[in-house]
């Protein structure tokens, strides 16, 4: 039995047509298939290679690690050094005082974490996110994900979650002292690549300051240079109380995060004792490969050219089919008339060897988010490849 045939019967499917393609190797912007065919990834394998695949520095920060040691004992007991190194060095690039980082496995981990510790913190029991918004799959962060579509399934839910919609500035009114926290994405990325304004993201601030409520941003997928900026927010001159992070902080490997202030943070070691707890979460190996990312970013000054590359794929995403392109930094949506005409689209560029995708909640646009790596010659044939597909079918 062949490796799709296994993989249709053993591993659990999202979805009842799985690409089921086979790839051996990635490097850098590129996936190769089991036939040696070469992909380039505009996706980075939706956010999490912003770094490319296999960065030499990743590896051999995984290798060194890996001669160390692996899982020892469970979160947050014991000093484990590539934790601790990577969460000083995440709160270095922070502004006070999101100042203590909690490790989690996944984005949505940390979303959980982040909704228990505001209500922790707060002693309140609502929660206030955003329609067409995505935090996670899990039951919690399902509860507040921003579509009816996607939960309701699933009920019961969480209750005492109001969805309000994004950059409306009037529904602000329904942030209220029974409202433990806000959970909002910096920019809505499942919606299409939705940035709010500067005006309605510094209204939220101030209504969350007014109410007592926490604001907690969503930054899985726009953080880590996504958008031009180290950190999503800081566009907007404001910054959150709790922060979540994910995808990219890993560095390829499976790593999340909340970060918080040392008084908040420290609300979950007492009344309960282990008042969050995980396995898992900070995995040495992981953080270890996370922080050699993020120095490699840093050092190779990639956030700093974001900005121009995204220029560049605009001006070539050129074609009577694309009704509009939309980009925060390299998180860019190209539309398309319909889900159905995106996704002929979409399979014909995997056919010519590009991987791309679609958005949950706008699935008529395609998904354009390359590591952050991508060189103007990879962009070049990206973007011809995608009119090509316009084209043929």
């Amino acid at each position: 039995m062949n490796q799709r045939s296994l993989f249709l019967q053993h591993v659990g499917q999202t979805s009842s047509a799985p690409l089921a393609l086979t790839f051996v190797k990635a490097e850098g912007c590129i996936m190769w298939d089991e036939t040696g065919r070469p992909f380039i990834d505009l996706i980075s394998g939706i956010s999490v290679c912003n770094v490319g695949h296999r960065h030499p520095k990743v590896v051999q920060a995984i290798k060194d690690q890996a001669d160390q040691y692996l899982h020892l004992l469970v979160y947050g007991e014991l000093v484990e050094t590539p934790q601790v190194v990577y969460a000083s060095r995440i709160a270095s690039l922070l502004p006070a005082p999101l100042e203590m980082v909690y490790f989690t496995g996944s984005g949505s981990e940390a979303t959980e974490g982040a909704m228990k510790l505001a209500k922790r913190v707060t002693g309140r029991p609502d929660i206030v996110a955003f329609n067409h918004s995505y935090h996670g799959s899990t039951q919690g962060a399902l509860s507040i994900m921003g579509d009816e579509y996607w939960r309701n399934a699933f009920r019961p839910l969480l209750p005492g979650v109001d969805h309000l919609e994004y950059g409306s500035i009037s529904d602000l009114s329904r942030i209220t002292e029974r409202t433990a926290c806000v959970v909002a994405e910096t920019i809505q990325a499942e919606a299409g690549v939705n940035p709010p304004s500067m005006e309605w993201m510094r209204a939220l601030r101030r209504r969350c300051d007014e109410t007592g409520t926490l604001l907690v941003l969503d930054e899985i997928q726009v953080g880590f240079g996504r958008t031009g900026h180290l950190w999503g927010f800081e566009a907007f001159g404001i910054h959150p109380d709790i922060l979540l992070l994910g995808k990219a902080l890993g560095g390829g490997m499976p790593l999340g995060a909340f970060v918080a202030s040392r008084a908040h943070m420290m609300q979950l070691t007492d009344g309960p004792v282990l008042g969050h707890i995980t396995t898992f979460g900070g995995h040495p190996v992981c953080c270890a490969a996370g922080l050699a990312g993020l120095e490699a970013m840093m050092e190779e000054g990639l956030v700093n050219d974001v900005a121009r590359k995204a220029e560049l794929l605009t001006s070539l995403l050129i074609h009577p089919r694309i009704r509009a392109v939309r980009n925060a930094g390299l998180l860019m949506a190209a539309e398309f008339g319909s889900f159905e005409e995106n996704k002929k689209i979409i399979d014909r560029c995997i056919e010519k060897g590009l991987m791309t995708d679609w958005f949950l909640f706008a699935a008529h646009c395609m998904r354009i988010a390359p590591p952050l790596t991508i060189s103007d010659e990879q962009i070049e044939t990206a973007c011809r490849i995608i009119r090509e597909a316009c084209d043929e079918v």
